[in-house]
């Protein structure tokens, strides 16, 4: 399940697409436009510098910017930066393997083979999905309930 620390990073994320790239962003704006709290916003900011997807400027029209153009950001690269593993099961996971303690054989077991098999799908669509791209359907969902 995705962490509600992952969804907030997204939301921040797509707040700074929205707003472009020359303007900088204060916490405390997508804190508030958001709905997320500003300590816990604070702490997701340094996470996602630490993994390079945004930089911050200080002083008087300081914030935060994305380090990259928002096609270049998948969802898969914030969502490892914020909750590591994208796998079910530790034995699963492409970059966060770990045999599972109670496996009698990992080689025949019909659960690994099952969830080697989600997580393919899951990463497969989450590494084709940009910011750039879930903005766009946003702005548009938004544009026809609007209309």
């Amino acid at each position: 399940m995705l962490s509600q620390k992952a969804r907030y990073a997204l939301r921040a994320l797509l707040h700074l697409v929205e707003h472009g790239s020359s303007r900088t962003i204060q916490v405390g704006e997508m804190a508030e436009m958001q709905n997320i709290p500003r300590k816990y916003l604070e702490f997701i900011m340094v996470d996602l510098k630490k993994a390079g997807l945004v930089t911050s400027r200080r002083g008087p029209g300081g914030g935060y910017v994305l380090s990259r153009p928002p096609s270049d950001i998948s969802f898969v690269e914030v969502m490892r930066a914020i909750d590591g593993p994208i796998a079910l099961v530790p034995c699963a996971s492409e970059n966060f393997y770990q045999r599972c303690d109670d496996c009698h054989d990992e080689a025949t077991c019909a659960i690994r083979r099952v969830l080697l098999q989600v997580r393919a799908s899951a990463v497969g669509i989450l590494e084709n999905t940009s910011l750039a791209d879930a903005a766009g359907v946003e702005l548009a969902a938004e544009a026809l309930s609007g209309a």
